[in-house]
């Protein structure tokens, strides 16, 4: 027998990792109990609840089961700990959080353990890959700390932030979610998963070890339905940061709808894996091997869908059926082990359902000959093919070891099937032509796209979804924004209101009389020329399918016109005429700031005629109506000119390699306007979102709607396209409503009032779509802290981050 012989038949040798020490760190604690403003504290029901070893069934110790009254004192901690956190000087910070960071790597092996042991993954995972990034993401947010004073002057912290994180990565999912909070000043109430606490909990040990001030950070251990319940509902909670299933993040929607809190939304996925014809087959393999059975498949991004380009078909699952035979299930201490054990026997019982009605839908399915231990929740790897693409097992988010295979042909057939999904969290391409690739990538629905490369993650690269895979990203710098507000919110809706009336003293004021000497003199005998504004969808006039108008006065009850009085059908129409115009966003940056530039011309040679139409609506001074005009003018140009300078970055995360940061529109956005200022209002909402690249349904402002509808003129000779811009006058709170409600919208701004805020932050959760509305809270618009910037464009874009490897 040759050398060769006895290395392919030999056996595997175990590899144990001891568990002695984490052991017994759990038995002298046990039962845990609640982290609360730097003390361990008794819940106040004195309730526990058991935690299990998954890959033995075995318990491993006792947690404190916190319920609302828990939470209560959590968030009191959290709120008197705030003021001096958040004025704590960003060197201060930074160096408690650089103090965090090396603790975490000082005790890193007993960490690794911990979450191999309370979660089922392999020690490999969590020594090599989870605990080092948890590290990383301190020590990154570390020098945001330290640079937030002069890069971030113009925000300030949320306040107190609740967050509530799932069970696949315990501990990572905390540093990111835990390290930007208190990077930007917020104090925070942690609630983590009822199954995978043990971690969390060390890591409040580290807390008290360099001892960061009581009640920056709390951690509530418990059930979902009650603590994080409690947590989401608490009204002196700032913002919630949620990861974990579309259906809960949804639930978390509706709750929080109308109470002003900032939501963060990391949810489900159904990731394709694409593979064109011309890839490195080998690689390919391996690849998926990362993409499926990293985590058993219990992760959010995995990739699940297996796209081949047909006729490379049968060998790549020739090939993936022979690595398949060669991964090893078992106990995850076990160094040699590839997959370790499902998070609990319902996940395990689920997934096997899930497989059970893809073969009876038609699937064929596949697993290796390996036996899976006889006790533990474990499941072999499982390949799926001849899957329709409507199909459950296509459309589902399985959460495990199973991978579903289909067949494309072209790329452009690659990418319908990439999308054919309500999610859109990550995808991987993979293909040797580099120019293939980084055209498929900003054409895949998902906030992360992998070239030939799969679940590669860094502190310094964002990381979020699409479409119901939720919204707001987690690391880089466009994750620290999640934390922060514009520091001018702190002024109050009536302070801004005093400023607007300040403004108005100063000018010099001019008797509306100029304007009455004009009606006067064309008031004869004849009738007016009748002129009724009929809605704008599609480049073209359109009347309102109800067939009715409203009427608009002014101020001293003149009638001034009349619009058309929209409905569904209308929203309908302009919804599809607003996804007819997609083709606007894959156009050039410079051709929409030029049309940009070209409004704004056109709005200038009839500056007089939009003033007097303020007036008239308004009763405001001739005056102030012109100076509204005048800004609207600059408001235009000043988003002509960020529509090819709000450019995406390139970071460079530790590999050989590139990510490359783009900022994309966001789709079709539904835009309800403001009551004051019509024209101004109208404008910079409008503007921004298609400067980046949107199209638009836009409700003008119900009280004064002339200013927009005399704008169809403007954009008929500005060479916007048909279908960019749509607007439906109407009721503004009814047809807002309706675009929240409606499935092809793919975000909603809203301002107007705090029930109307809340009604669409309810309605949006049918589908996920984004949300930006005021609570009620007028605007300065006058004021370009307040009425333009980086904010209207950040709403206006979602970031896709593309990994890019390269070398031999």
């Amino acid at each position: 027998m040759s050398v060769m012989d006895i290395f392919e038949t030999m056996e595997y040798g175990p590899a144990p990792e001891a568990s002695s020490l984490a052991l017994n760190w759990i038995q002298a604690r046990q039962p845990f109990q609640l982290f609360i403003n730097n003390q361990w504290v008794k819940p106040l029901q004195e309730q526990y609840f058991e935690s299990s070893n998954p890959a033995t069934s075995k318990a491993l110790t006792q947690i404190a089961s916190a319920d609302a009254a828990d939470v209560d004192a959590a968030v009191a901690a959290a709120r008197q700990a705030f003021p001096s956190w958040s004025k704590t000087p960003g060197h201060g910070r930074a160096r408690y959080m650089y103090a965090l960071a090396r603790h975490i790597q000082k005790h890193a092996r007993l960490l690794a353990v911990l979450e191999s042991l309370d979660n089922g993954k392999t020690i490999r995972e969590t020594r090599d890959i989870d605990i080092p990034l948890v590290a990383r993401h301190f020590y990154y947010h570390a020098g945001w700390a330290q640079l937030m004073e002069s890069e971030l002057a113009d925000y300030q912290p949320v306040g107190v932030v609740g967050q509530i994180i799932p069970w696949n990565f315990p501990l990572l999912m905390l540093a990111w979610k835990i390290a930007p909070a208190l990077a930007m000043g917020n104090t925070v109430v942690l609630k983590p998963a009822r199954y995978t606490s043990l971690s969390a909990l060390k890591f409040a040990e580290i807390v008290q070890e360099v001892g960061l001030p009581a009640g920056v950070i709390n951690i509530v251990t418990g059930e979902a339905s009650k603590a994080g319940d409690a947590l989401v509902k608490h009204p002196d909670v700032n913002k919630i940061a949620f990861t974990g299933s579309t259906d809960v993040g949804r639930s978390i929607r509706r709750t929080t709808a109308g109470s002003g809190k900032k939501l963060s939304l990391e949810l489900g996925g159904k990731s394709p894996f694409i593979v064109f014809d011309d890839a490195d087959l080998d690689s390919v393999v391996e690849g998926v091997v990362d993409a499926i059975w990293f985590n058993q498949g219990q992760v959010c991004c995995a990739g699940s869908r297996l796209l081949v380009q047909e006729n490379i078909t049968d060998r790549l699952l020739s090939k993936l059926r022979a690595r398949m035979e060669n991964l090893r299930i078992g106990d995850p201490l076990d160094k040699t082990m590839d997959i370790g054990a499902l998070i609990s026997p319902a996940q395990r019982d689920e997934i096997a359902h899930l497989v059970a009605q893809g073969i009876a839908e038609g699937a064929e399915a596949w697993q290796p000959s390996s036996i899976c231990p006889a006790s533990g929740s474990f499941f072999p790897p499982t390949l799926l093919t001849n899957v329709s693409p409507a199909s459950t097992l296509a459309q589902i988010e399985i959460f495990g070891p199973v991978l579903v295979a289909m067949t494309f042909r072209t790329p452009a057939e690659a990418i319908e099937l990439a999308n054919n999904t309500r999610y859109g969290l990550a995808a991987s391409i993979w293909s040797d032509n580099i120019n293939l690739a980084l055209d498929i990538a900003p054409k895949v629905k998902a906030g992360s796209v992998w070239i030939n490369c799969t679940n590669l993650f860094d502190a310094s690269c964002g990381f979020g979804g699409y479409r119901e895979s939720g919204y707001g990203r987690e690391g880089g710098k466009e994750g620290l924004y999640e934390y922060l507000k514009p520091a001018w919110q702190s002024n109050t809706a009536k302070a801004s209101l005093k400023a607007d009336n300040a403004q108005e003293e100063a000018m010099d004021v001019q008797d509306v009389s100029i304007l009455n000497e004009i009606q006067e003199a064309t008031t004869e005998a004849l009738p007016a020329i009748d002129r009724t504004p009929k809605l704008f969808i599609d480049g073209k006039q359109a009347r309102p399918d109800s067939g009715y108008s409203l009427t608009i006065t002014s101020v001293d009850g003149r009638v001034l016109g009349e619009v058309g009085e929209g409905n569904r059908k209308d929203i309908r129409n302009a919804v599809e005429a607003a996804h007819k115009a997609s083709a606007w966003a894959t156009g050039s940056a410079h051709n929409r700031a030029q049309i940009l530039f070209y409004l704004a011309e056109n709005l200038a040679a009839r500056e007089v005629e939009f003033a007097h139409r303020i007036v008239a609506q308004t009763g405001r001074s001739y005056a102030d109506a012109f100076h509204e005009v005048q800004v609207s003018l600059s408001r235009l140009f000043s988003y002509a000119a960020w529509t090819d300078k709000y450019e995406g970055s390139v970071h460079r995360p530790p590999l050989r390699g590139v990510t490359l940061a783009l900022k994309e529109a966001i789709g079709v956005i539904g835009i309800a306007c403001p009551d004051e200022y019509p024209l101004l209002g109208f404008l910079s909402l409008v503007a921004p979102a298609i400067a980046m690249g949107n199209t638009v349904v836009v409700l003008p402002s119900p009280g004064a709607p002339l200013s927009a509808t005399d704008c169809y003129q403007l954009f008929e000779t500005s060479d916007i396209p048909a279908g960019v811009i749509n607007i439906v006058t109407g009721d503004r709170e009814s047809l807002s409503q309706i675009l929240a409600e409606h499935h092809d919208v793919n975000a909603v701004w809203y301002f107007g009032s705090a029930a109307g805020s809340k009604s669409i932050e309810l309605a949006s959760s049918s589908n996920m779509k984004r949300t930006w509305v005021n609570y009620g809270h007028a605007r300065h618009w006058l004021d370009r802290v307040q009425g333009e910037g980086e904010e209207f464009l950040r709403e206006a874009t979602q970031v896709k981050n593309i990994w890019v490897p390269f070398g031999e």
